[in-house]
């Protein structure tokens, strides 16, 4: 044993933190996309679209877990797709649960960044705009820089989100040591189990110090970013 963990533990830890870490970078692009589309965007279905993108938020995770089944699984009109054309099954894979991690959050990385886009003085933009700059120019020296305290704040919310994620996670990619036993769920075992108390404790504070460690490092960054900004006149 190191430091009171097993070597089990150990890999329930890197599980963790390697859902965690692919579930944030595969909905950082989208959910950027999404923040800038409902913050900027004027469309109809938008009232529509924002509803969807937070349902995760209010909807029991189960439930989620359940629609993931039902659309990622061999039968499913995408898991089908997946298994028949690329020998892809998401169902019961460390992939599988990092879907599910992703999707559940999704909605706190763009509302943190969608905040940050609102927030952005859109006078700057016209500015440069009047003075020749495109609008590609004006979005990758402007609008993305004074953006990027959102962006990184949703990272970190996202990736925090994730590795504490439990009901869609056992719902669809079930219970499997070394492939889907993430933090959360080894706690939920261990609970379970006739003397798993200290295994409760030492992965539940683990947890916690995960959780508050990508917060304070989300502000952190935040906050960085910002004074940068400042100093440089952006």
């Amino acid at each position: 044993m190191t430091w009171g963990f097993s070597a089990d533990e150990w890999v329930i830890v890197g599980l963790s933190l390697k859902i965690g870490l692919v579930a944030m970078l595969a909905m950082l692009a989208p959910a950027f996309a999404l923040a800038w589309l409902l913050a900027r965007g004027r469309f109809p279905g938008k009232l529509l679209l924002d509803t969807l993108v937070h349902l995760p938020l209010v909807v029991p995770p189960v439930v989620t877990g359940w629609l993931l089944l039902l659309l990622f699984g061999t039968r499913g009109p995408i898991g089908g797709w997946l298994a028949n054309w690329f020998d892809i099954t998401l169902l019961f894979r460390w992939t599988g649960a990092a879907l599910a991690a992703a999707i559940m959050a999704l909605p706190l990385m763009v509302r943190a960044m969608r905040l940050s886009i609102t927030a952005i003085d859109r006078r700057l933009e016209q500015a440069a705009e009047t003075l020749g700059a495109s609008r590609l120019r004006i979005f990758y020296t402007i609008s993305l820089p004074l953006a990027l305290p959102g962006i990184f704040a949703g990272a970190m919310l996202g990736f925090a989100r994730s590795i504490g994620e439990f009901g869609a996670t056992i719902t669809f990619a079930s219970d499997i040591p070394g492939e889907t036993r993430t933090l959360p769920i080894a706690i939920y075992s261990a609970l379970n189990s006739a003397n798993g108390e200290a295994t409760v404790m030492r992965l539940a504070l683990l947890s916690i110090a995960l959780s508050f460690a990508a917060l304070i490092l989300s502000e952190y960054l935040a906050r960085r970013i910002l004074v940068s900004d400042h100093d440089h006149g952006v």
